[in-house]
């Protein structure tokens, strides 16, 4: 199989090399100024930098390689435009996302002027804004170089199939062609190694992450083993019935589906079907409760917000996270209580690398968690604003912790060829407006 799969690697190589020869064996066109939005999409297909003829003065070759070396390393989908002040400017960002059809951040130095738009699958428009305030001013080299600096370190997805670490611009060398071929060759076992040792890497990071999660979710199941005890129910005892023990029963198959399914747990996504039961067991518990102590019977709602073990909440209640905005979250009687008399919460708080923290500020590994007892509906409004909500928010946390938790993300990562289907919303307003706050950030209008 690994055999097979190299030699059908490098057959793939081999063709390409040789097609690529045959392209520059007729004799190259004399540079001359891109003039349509076509022919800047065909070279961003190929590399993540076009510095067009016209505007090279802008930018050195030397620094175009070096520059396009740092995106490819970093391979986030990151796409660069150096064009000349007279180049028509008329939704430029919308026609140019249209005819690459790849969803990434573009950014774009027209003459001394410089603006920037993104998928909102991979990078926030508030994002977009912040990065370009922060380069504006610089000369063409420093300021691009800056704009990619930062960008890499909160763009979600990865760049584009179809870049292969090509030139700028200018012509190759057959000679230099062929010993990239040859070079490419080679390396097709290594760059298979390579897959594999990044798969690997990532196995040990999930497994390290569903370790630290084992701990918390053996606590959780522990917690609902003292509540059953607790109870002290007996199907036989005096006053029960048949809806009692059904309770009871359900209670019961929770706790034991939870130790089940937390001892064939594999990957951190598994620990959401170990929650679910915990929450489906302890709404089974409080309704037991209510029917031997007489009571109206309890509305099936979501566990406590800010300890599920507190069991299912009795209203909603506002919070606000540091930094964050202000939401409705499900809490128990005794956080409502506490909040009323201005106290903190009974916060769920786990260990992490900086001490205690709240669970959702621990890491991207308790998606699964709060998801297996919040659901998907609810959960992206109660996280928004924190850690992990915007862990959750990017495009690359479904491939590592699974999807389905409602309105995170979703639609084309970055990288993927998504063709014209996109927001338009995402690419509008007139050039210079992604870094103008004055206009309290609208992006409509032509550009």
């Amino acid at each position: 199989m690994k055999a097979s799969l190299i030699r059908g690697l490098t057959g793939l190589l081999i063709a390409l090399a040789l097609a690529a020869l045959a392209a520059f064996a007729a004799p190259a066109p004399q540079a001359h100024a891109a003039t349509d939005i076509d022919t800047i999409a065909a070279a961003l297909r190929e590399s993540p930098v076009y510095v067009d003829p016209a505007a090279s003065a802008q930018l050195s070759t030397s620094a175009a390689d070096d520059l396009t070396q740092k995106i490819e390393k970093a391979d986030k989908p990151i796409l660069v435009a150096v064009l000349p002040a007279d180049f028509p400017s008329e939704n430029l960002f919308q026609n140019l996302r249209t005819a690459t059809g790849i969803t990434g951040l573009y950014a774009i130095r027209l003459g001394d002027s410089f603006d920037a738009r993104a998928d909102s699958a991979v990078m926030s428009r508030t994002a977009v804004q912040n990065l370009v305030t922060s380069v504006q001013g610089e000369n063409a080299t420093t300021q691009l170089n800056d704009f990619t600096d930062r960008a890499v370190t909160n763009i979600g997805g990865s760049g584009p199939a179809s870049w292969s670490g090509g030139d700028t611009g200018g012509g190759v060398s057959t000679a230099a062609l062929i010993t990239a071929g040859a070079v490419i060759v080679a390396g097709g076992a290594g760059a298979y190694t390579l897959v594999r040792r990044n798969r690997h890497r990532r196995e040990q990071e999930q497994q390290e992450a569903l370790d630290k999660l084992r701990v918390v979710v053996d606590e959780d199941i522990t917690a609902f083993g003292e509540e059953l005890d607790r109870l002290d129910f007996h199907p036989g005892e005096a006053g029960a019935n048949d809806v009692m023990r059904a309770d009871y029963e359900r209670a019961l198959d929770a706790y034991e589906q939870a130790k089940s399914r937390m001892a064939e747990a594999r990957h951190p996504e598994d620990v959401r079907a170990v929650t679910e039961a915990l929450e489906d067991g302890r709404f089974s518990l409080a309704v037991l409760a209510a029917r031997r102590e007489g009571r109206a019977l309890p509305e099936r709602r979501a566990p406590c917000f800010f300890d599920p073990r507190h069991g299912p909440s009795v209203a909603d209640a506002p919070w606000t996270p540091a930094g964050g905005a202000s939401r409705e979250v499900p809490v128990c009687a005794a956080d409502r209580a506490r909040l009323a008399d201005g106290a903190d919460p009974a916060i769920r708080e786990v260990e992490t690398d900086y001490g205690r923290r709240p669970y959702w500020e621990a890491g991207p590994a308790y998606g699964p968690y709060a998801g297996g007892y919040f659901g998907g509906g609810i959960l992206p409004g109660l996280l928004v604003g924190t850690l992990l909500g915007s862990m959750m928010s990017s495009p690359s946390y479904a491939a590592d912790y699974g999807s389905g938790y409602g309105d995170f993300g979703g639609g084309y990562a970055g990288g993927d060829v998504s063709g014209s289907d996109f927001d338009p919303g995402d690419f509008g307003g007139g050039f210079g407006g992604g870094g103008d706050f004055g206009g309290g950030g609208d992006f409509g209008g032509g550009f």
